[in-house]
């Protein structure tokens, strides 16, 4: 078997292998070292086994020294710092959890690709190609290596002048929180910069790799009543990386809330920040889906013309005939049982006028803003206090 044919049969098996997670170089090397079993992926045990790394020992050498939950002097205590705790408990959990919803979801939605015809047997060749191509891509160790130097940088950078507030529960000199705070920069944030990141470089792939299936020429339906050309089906693809925005969200949140309550600081002047972080989560949630902007709005200023003059040639034909009672030539198009009346074609040209220019709708924004927003809201809640709110809330249903 020649070399053209060993690339062919490895692309036609491209789509049921495709993966941004598996056998990719941080991948591998967590399964050599036993945290991804032999078979399976392992992805509720690596979210425990990462969170309690991170997290227990931090709260273990606080309860030795007796500032994890009552303050120690001039100090915090360790339950106070809620972005420590929500990076360990919820961030590292979700970045690893989320891994398995894009095994699922991801092939499903490159099948549906072909399943839909918008990849027909012409085009599948193509296709496979650049499932291929982003494969080797996620294969390379290069970003890995960028992902570990970056990270060793900002623990050195933070070794050398950590964030005081930070470590604010271990300024007693304690052996114990001395500890602590070499786990918090040594192990506990490297995890999750590292597992972060990860998902950068993943999201990264994810756009480039539909920007090179949206290079191709796809077989869109503009009279499609998804009002996307066929591809409706992308609208589900946010579940994959809404974990992604809900982390960072939830941590910065986290960081904030630690702030109004120790600080001092007010939840309104915060609101500026908070709009900006949602801006962008938005932006980064809407990349990846924005790259088929360009082909549909091809796709639909051609077809406005196509259909325009098939309409217009229809009408002319109906009207000349039964309007001006000519003889008109046997149009095909008069008897053709899939187009049916005068009110069933203009509904084509409806649907065409009527499809959309971005893969952008309600449930596109919903599935990106619900995880973004939902740490913001519980921060904007903290302005009023519980057991008033309420209060007021039972004394208005009663």
């Amino acid at each position: 078997m020649d070399r053209q044919q060993v690339d062919q049969r490895e692309a036609a098996g491209a789509v049921d292998r495709f993966s941004l997670v598996r056998d990719d170089v941080f991948y591998r090397l967590q399964r050599r070292l036993g945290l991804i079993p032999a078979s399976g992926d392992g992805f509720m045990r690596r979210a425990v086994a990462y969170a309690l790394i991170a997290w227990l020992p931090l709260v273990i050498a606080a309860w030795r020294a007796g500032t994890a939950i009552e303050p120690l002097g001039n100090n915090e205590p360790l339950l106070g710092h809620i972005g420590i705790h929500v990076r360990c408990l919820v961030a590292i959990p979700l970045l690893v959890l989320s891994e398995g919803i894009a095994q699922k979801l991801i092939p499903v939605g490159l099948r549906e690709f072909k399943q839909s015809g918008l990849v027909d047997g012409e085009l599948a060749a193509r296709f496979d190609r650049v499932l291929l191509s982003v494969l080797n891509l996620r294969n390379r160790i290069s970003p890995w290596i960028v992902i570990a130097v970056f990270v060793a940088t900002w623990v050195a950078v933070l070794f050398v002048a950590p964030n005081g507030d930070e470590i604010r529960w271990a300024d007693s000199g304690s052996p114990s929180l001395n500890f602590g705070v070499w786990w918090l920069l040594l192990v506990t944030r490297p995890i999750f910069s590292i597992l972060l990141l990860a998902w950068v470089w993943r999201l990264m792939l994810l756009g480039l790799l539909l920007y090179r299936i949206a290079a191709l020429p796809l077989k869109l339906v503009p009279s499609h009543p998804d009002r996307l050309g066929g591809l409706g089906f992308l609208t589900r693809l946010p579940v994959v990386y809404g974990p992604f925005l809900l982390s960072v969200s939830a941590v910065v949140g986290g960081v904030w809330a630690h702030e109004v309550l120790y600080h001092g600081v007010t939840v309104p002047s915060l609101y500026g920040q908070i709009a900006a972080l949602l801006v962008v989560l938005t932006l980064i949630g809407l990349a990846p889906l924005l790259v088929f902007t360009p082909l549909l709005l091809r796709v639909k200023r051609q077809a406005l013309l196509d259909y325009g003059a098939f309409v217009t040639q229809h009408g002319r034909a109906v009207h000349e005939k039964w309007i001006e009672k000519k003889d008109v030539p046997d149009y095909p198009m008069l008897n053709a049982p899939e187009l049916g009346p005068v009110a069933d074609v203009q509904a084509i040209y409806q649907a065409v006028a009527a499809m959309r220019g971005a893969i952008v709708n309600k449930s596109v924004l919903i599935k990106i803003l619900a995880p973004a927003a939902l740490p913001m809201l519980l921060l904007i809640s903290m302005q009023w206090p519980l057991k008033s709110t309420l209060s007021k809330l039972l004394f208005t249903l009663l």
